[in-house]
């Protein structure tokens, strides 16, 4: 016997997900987003990525419950934000992490070579070494 057509259904592609959210961005903010999104799958590889579209953003975390995720892409007008979900407790010499969130803050990305930068970079490693379980 055949399952129902709901039980069958695949799993959500998110790439296509990724594509439709990024679709009617201008093309220099999609390809800051895409460079962020691949510095982050670089450094944190497996990762569970999921689109938020009532958020508009893109997360990435360990699991898609609220206390499992670790970043998100939000795109604003002229940059693009790398949500940190312990922002508020990382460490922030150089003042690069911004926001006034109890927990959450972010860094502004405004270019392409941002978003590989060795202080985006160090700042993805501590986010994800001060949560290495979740």
């Amino acid at each position: 016997m055949a399952e129902p057509a709901a039980a069958q259904a695949a799993p959500t592609d998110v790439e296509a997900d990724v594509a439709k959210l990024l679709a009617d961005h201008p093309p220099e903010q999609r390809a800051i987003e895409q460079a962020l999104r691949a510095t982050i799958r670089r450094e944190f590889p497996d990762a569970i990525e999921q689109v938020d579209f009532g958020n508009r953003l893109i997360a990435f975390g360990r699991s898609m419950r609220m206390r499992g995720l670790l970043f998100a892409i939000i795109a604003h007008a002229s940059w693009v934000n790398l949500q940190l979900a312990d922002g508020a407790d990382l460490p922030n010499a150089d003042r690069l992490i911004e926001g006034t969130g109890r927990r959450i803050r972010h860094i502004k990305i405004r270019s392409i070579e941002d978003t590989r930068s060795p202080r985006v970079v160090g700042i993805i490693r501590t986010q994800l070494a001060a949560r290495p379980d979740g």
